[in-house]
Order: structure tokens, then sequence, then C-alpha cells
């Protein structure tokens, strides 16, 4: 792999997963060694000079860097002492971004929504006044707004002269940078503009429309309905993280379940699942009370979460078995339903591979796959495809519609607005309370927007309550 990057350039590391690009950003950082061939950062070399390069470079990696029991007042003093600073030196060089997140201080950051979480890393990697920054997908698990937000501050540290080296899987974002490079299976593949890269390879980044056969909406969705809720409240001391919210999901619907990060979606879906008590309101998943029967709930639905799914330290066919015997399911029909998923997802030859070792796309079709292995009534999918690229992201829908298809019901959260438009009707939180509700053609029409990406940002922007 060889590559330039200008002083003061917006420069794009993209391609699917496993193609390289953390690697690229951890030899870049001085946290991985190469075999062979060298790497300068500012004119220093990455392992002669590695004391050098760690005191002008910031680094976000994919996961969010910061120590979620710590506060943000204390996450950014650590991290300034890390550098040999302090907040006040530094605090000239991050005031636009962390001015925004201050007043939490002495919150905890894994108390933190996304946007939020987003900004204090920001802040911590800018805090030493570095002359690169190296943004590993910074804003996967992100919402639409936050998103906008992150990158019109990334063109505000552009104008300072910060070199900015990301890499992302949303091509609003690749449109950002000045150039890009296309990388797959460890090799850079091209290096241009956005837009002359994007169409190169667009088998890739704009891979064919999920053909109308496997869409048929309005067809799968039966008249019976798996999810009815009620005046729904969940109240913190004074605080309704969802504030009296009513609907109905039918048996084979696909339901998005959209809102900006804090809005409430998340604490929503806990009751629904089992995993949290109403404050009051009431609701009926599979036919069973989510304040009575949780425990029977949870026997007749899937549920893959954001943040875990699989045991990355077993193999592919031991998550199939542990997940199967955990949904109650005879090893008898474990074994025969093993088989048939590993020939389905084209992995009889990783069957014996470790969940860990895989590429995030992969591991997102196997989780999915058997959080409905037992055939649930439902499957609550949270943000599912976070990170993942566009090709990949298109064969995880064929999936979802698939599972439709067989009468399974799909509720999904998800911060693609080009994955919203693949439902069959979306329901969006705004303050707690849902704010609009149809197909996606009805909600751009009553809206008067084109396109979902603009209906999210239009009601997400009327938010009125501050996040406590």
């Amino acid at each position: 792999m060889s590559f330039s990057v200008g002083k003061g350039e917006v420069f794009g590391l993209i391609g699917p997963d496993g193609s390289g690009k953390t690697s690229m950003f951890r030899i870049l950082c001085t946290l991985l060694l190469a075999d062979e061939g060298t790497a300068t950062v500012d004119g220093f070399d990455v392992v002669r000079q590695m004391k050098e390069i760690r005191k002008r470079v910031g680094y976000m990696p994919g996961r969010f860097s910061l120590y979620q029991d710590l506060t943000v007042h204390e996450n950014l003093e650590f991290f300034a002492t890390l550098f040999g600073t302090t907040i006040d030196e530094g605090y000239d060089n991050i005031k636009a971004i962390y001015s925004q997140i201050e007043r939490f201080k002495d919150r905890k950051a894994g108390a933190l929504s996304g946007g939020m979480k987003q900004k204090l890393a920001l802040s911590c990697a800018l805090v030493h006044q570095p002359s690169v920054l190296f943004l590993d997908e910074p804003t996967t698990g992100v919402d639409p707004v936050s998103r906008k937000e992150f990158w019109e501050m990334l063109a505000m540290l552009k104008e300072r002269g910060i070199t900015i080296v990301a890499s992302t899987p949303y091509l609003d974002e690749v449109r950002q940078c000045e150039r890009v490079a296309f990388l797959s299976e460890g090799k850079v593949m091209g290096i241009d503009t956005p837009e002359v890269v994007l169409d190169r390879f667009r088998d890739i980044f704009n891979p064919p429309e999920i053909s109308q056969n496997s869409k048929d909406k309005g067809q799968r969705a039966e008249i019976e309905n798996v999810i009815e809720v009620s005046h729904l409240v969940k109240a913190f001391g004074d605080f309704h993280a969802v504030d009296d919210i009513s609907f109905t999901v039918k048996r084979g619907e696909i339901f998005g379940f959209l809102g900006a990060n804090g809005a409430g979606k998340t604490t929503a879906m806990h009751m629904l699942t089992g995993l949290n008590q109403p404050t009051s309101g009431s609701g009926k998943v599979a036919g069973f009370d989510i304040r009575t029967e949780h425990e029977q709930i949870k026997k007749n639905i899937g549920y893959m979460s954001q943040k875990f799914s699989l045991y990355e330290d077993l193999t592919v066919a031991e998550n199939i078995r542990l997940f199967g015997g955990i949904y109650g399911m005879k090893g008898k029909d474990i074994a025969c339903k093993t088989d048939e998923l590993l020939k389905k997802l084209n992995f009889e030859e990783h069957k014996n591979d470790l969940v860990g070792s895989l590429p995030l796309g992969w591991k997102q079709k196997l989780a999915f796959s058997v959080s409905i292995f037992h055939e649930p009534a439902i499957v609550f999918l949270d943000e599912p495809t976070g990170g993942v690229d566009p090709a990949t992201r298109r064969q995880f829908w064929e999936l979802i519609y698939d599972a439709a298809h067989r009468g399974i019901t799909v509720f999904v959260t998800t911060h693609y607005m080009d994955e919203a438009e693949y439902c069959d009707r979306i329901s969006i939180m705004v303050d707690g309370k849902i704010s609009a509700m149809g197909t996606p053609e009805e909600l751009k029409r009553n809206l008067g927007q084109p396109d979902m990406d603009h209906v999210f940002t239009y009601l997400a922007r009327q938010a009125k309550r501050i996040e406590k």
C-alpha cells in the first residue's frame, strides 16, 4: 500500500469491511508495526520517531476512545495529562467543540448520547493541539443531524491547517473529503476525488437496488397486530425519556423506529423487549403484556443489540449452537438448521473460525441470522448495520426481507436514511414523542421533503428539550 496526504488536506480511506483501513490507521498512529515498507507522519518515521509522532497526532478509533466510568471533565483531563499538557493550555484549541458539552462536565461519559460522546472524543483528540487528526469511522452509530454537525466541526479544523485522514461508510461524508483512497483486500485500488472513485467502484458503493420481488411492499403485513402500545411513558425523575407514545405494528411488517440520539428510541425498545419496566401506559408484544409477562416476551422475540450480539471468542458454529440452546431449541433441530444457515450465508468453510476474526459485515449478517434462528414472532434490530459498507448493508436487507416474507415482524432502528426507504412504515421520535408516522412516501409527501434524509433532518431540528 502506497499513498501520500498533503498538509491541511481532508483525505478519506474508504473500502469494504476487512479492506485494511483500521490496520493502516494503527500503523500511522504507531500502534502497529508494518512488516515491510516505510511510513512518515508530519515528517517523522513511524518506527524510529514514534514518540515525536505521538505528540503530533490526534486519534479517534472506530469505537469511542473514552473511559465510560469517568466524567466528561475527567476524560478530558486524563487525555491532556497523557500528552503533557492541561485543559487550560489547550482550551482555546477545543473551545468551539467542548463548549457545546461543557455544562455536562460532571456527567459520566457512559451516560452521554452518541453525538455528545463524539464531541467529547474529538475534544480529547485535540486537547494537545495536534497537527494531524486520524478518524476511524468517527460517526458510526450517530444520527444524521449530529453527523452533519461533526463534519462542520472538521471543516473548521481544516481552516486552522490541521490535516485530517478519515474513514467512513457514509457516502455523504465521503463526498466531504478532497481526495479518497479506495482500499480492497489490503491494497490501494485507486486514489482520486470522491466523485471519480465512487463512480469507478460503484458496484461497491452503489450496488443495484433491492429487487421489487424482494420488497413486495404492502403485501407481507397481515391484519393481526403483534405490537400494541398505548400511552407508554418512561420517566427518570422528572425527565420523560419516553413521553406518551402509542402505535401498533402488524405481523410481517418492517417497521422503522427512527429518531436522533437521545430521542428515546432505545428506552422504548428496552420496554418492548422486557428489559425495562414502563412508568405508565400499556403494551403488548406477541400477545404478552410488557408489564407482567416479560419472560414470555423474551421467548417469542429475537433481539440484535447495537453493542453486543455474538461471543467473539467462540466459533461461528459454537455461537449458533449456544443461541439455539438459549432459545430452547432441541439439539437435533439446532444441528439441522445450522447446516442450512451456514449454506445460506456461504459460511460453510468458516464454521470453525472465531467470530472475532470475521469482518464486521459478516458478523452482522451472522448476528441477525442467529437472532431469528428460532423463528420468533418479532425481531428487534438496534442499528444493525452501523459501520457496514453499502454493498454488505444491501445484502443484510435482503435477509430482512426474507424474514418478513416468512411472517417475522421486523422492528428496526437505523441512522442510514436510505434504509428508512426500505421500511413498510416509519415512526420518527422527537423529544420522547412520536412526531410523525407513515410510509416513506406518505412522510415525504406530507412534509414536503424530497427524501427521508430531509424528512429526518426537518423533524429532528424541531427538538426543544436540552439533554439532561
